[in-house]
């Protein structure tokens, strides 16, 4: 096979080959496909690698308002300079940070669809200014290199709210948290469930609205047990996220604000041992595919 690509590719006397379309012609096969497959297509020919470089190209792969994004980064008028498309969407599928460095939107390399991960420093959380409730420690495991652990309450709720510009999607919203708290010990990764109780006695309530009037509530059980959930995905000593709903943006103007929360306010009993990372969004389909997608450590 490698031959007769090979030979495909060269302009043989014997007749055409791939070298002989018109750069034009590729370009318009290339709008059917992902960033990737037109990055390893570019490698074929000189006609391939000039289309996989055109800005027709690459403006389709582009959301329609990726000049929003451009507004998040500093020193947008330098920094995009006589950029091509190209550059622009390798520039946006990293993240970028905004409200402070504690919100990061990015587009998805294969589809080019927005995601954004909201931190729990950027959220409210009851009872977060007491130390013996809750506390912050540092972790590679998290994006934003710092996680809310929940030692003790009675009264559990962390909330939180975003406004952006999302592009046309159906969008999923699902909180990050992992039972126990997490730390290295001789190279290896352990994890201390010594503070983990409460959480069989009720569910967790996750909850988001939209501004214009979307719904969406779920409960789950979060407790210890070493099983797998409904969802294949092992409980103790692993990241879960936690589905709460899906909204539908129509328009990207205006800018949809959703608000989101999770809660157990059961004040029969204390809860904690809980450590909460993040709120994802993403493309429904797209976040599905990567539900399943947990982190398991050595």
């Amino acid at each position: 096979m490698g031959a007769s690509l090979s030979s495909l590719t060269e302009n043989e006397s014997t007749g055409p080959g791939l070298g002989d379309i018109p750069e034009n012609c590729v370009a318009c096969v290339f709008m059917y496909l992902t960033p990737p497959e037109i990055c390893n297509l570019a490698r074929l020919n000189r006609a391939f690698r000039g289309a996989a470089s055109s800005d027709t190209v690459w403006n389709s792969k582009l959301p329609s308002n990726y000049h929003q994004l451009l507004d998040l980064l500093p020193l947008r008028e330098k920094i995009n300079e006589g950029l091509s498309k190209k550059d622009i969407f390798a520039l946006l599928s990293r993240p970028v940070p905004f409200d402070d460095g504690n919100k990061e939107v990015w587009l998805d390399r294969i589809s080019g669809r927005i995601c954004m991960s909201i931190s729990t420093k950027a959220m409210l959380i009851t009872g977060v200014e007491d130390r013996r409730h809750w506390n912050w420690f540092p972790t590679e495991e998290s994006r934003f290199h710092v996680v809310a652990y929940c030692q003790q309450v009675w009264w559990f709720e962390v909330s939180g709210s975003v406004k952006f510009p999302f592009p046309p999607d159906v969008y999923m919203l699902t909180f990050r948290v992992h039972l126990g708290k997490f730390y290295k010990r001789l190279g290896r990764r352990v994890c201390n469930l010594e503070h983990t109780h409460g959480w069989d006695l009720g569910p967790m309530r996750y909850e988001l609205t939209t501004s214009d009037g979307q719904h969406a509530v779920s409960e789950y059980f979060i407790h210890d047990i070493e099983q797998d959930d409904a969802n294949g995905n092992i409980k103790r000593g692993n990241w879960i996220e936690y589905k709460v709903g899906e909204f539908i943006v129509s328009k990207s103007d205006p800018a949809t604000e959703v608000r989101f929360s999770m809660k157990q306010i059961d004040c029969t009993h204390s809860k904690g041992g809980l450590c909460v990372d993040s709120v994802s969004i993403a493309p429904s389909n797209l976040k599905g595919r990567r539900r399943k997608e947990v982190l398991k450590f050595q």
